[in-house]
């Protein structure tokens, strides 16, 4: 148990993961798996399949919207955020011009997009996206949306985080369903 006492300690965690995601970005090997990787708190790699035509479908569909819909800011797919969990690819995301100024650091938001959305696969599990909206939002988002493969929207707002909202704020005009 000593030698364990002398292992050094993460002393910055955002540079800690911004430096791991930077080497695992940086390997040629990982470039080349289809698979979707994001890491966790202790920098080790998590590797989930790549989205099915669902899902990816869902994702262009709400990314399409808040383009359109949306002033002053950006929509992205598969956007990397820093978390206290390691960097996360929230599925879709809406971040405003400034945020991206303030926030964007080596390719990776070290601050939530104000709108991050998972749109939710087969295999995932209601703890796994509680956590994710926790993390999001922990990160500095305002709003953190959830798509089921219905393509029914779940709206989550910061204030009340807990509870569905019947819309977002931000995007008041955001329908309630999109098209699969």
């Amino acid at each position: 148990m000593a030698a364990l006492l002398k292992i050094p300690g993460i002393k910055n965690a955002t540079a800690f993961h911004l430096e791991r995601w930077r080497q695992v970005c940086a390997d040629p090997g990982l470039r080349r798996l289809p698979e979707r990787i994001e890491t966790n708190c202790y920098g080790h790699i998590v590797m989930m399949p790549p989205p099915g035509f669902t899902h990816s479908n869902l994702q262009l569909e709400i990314g399409h919207l808040l383009k359109i819909l949306m002033n002053g800011g950006r929509a992205l797919t598969e956007c990397a955020v820093l978390t206290s969990d390691g960097v996360k690819g929230a599925d879709v995301a809406w971040i405003s011009e400034s945020r991206v100024k303030r926030g964007l650091k080596d390719d990776v938001l070290t601050i939530a997009p104000e709108i991050c959305v998972e749109v939710v696969s087969p295999g995932n599990t209601r703890q796994e996206m509680e956590n994710k909206r926790e993390l999001y939002f922990a990160a500095g988002a305002d709003e953190v949306w959830f798509c089921d493969q219905k393509g029914t929207l779940h709206f989550f707002l910061k204030g009340s985080a807990e509870t569905a909202a019947k819309s977002s704020v931000l995007c008041p005009s955001m329908p309630k369903r999109v098209k699969v």
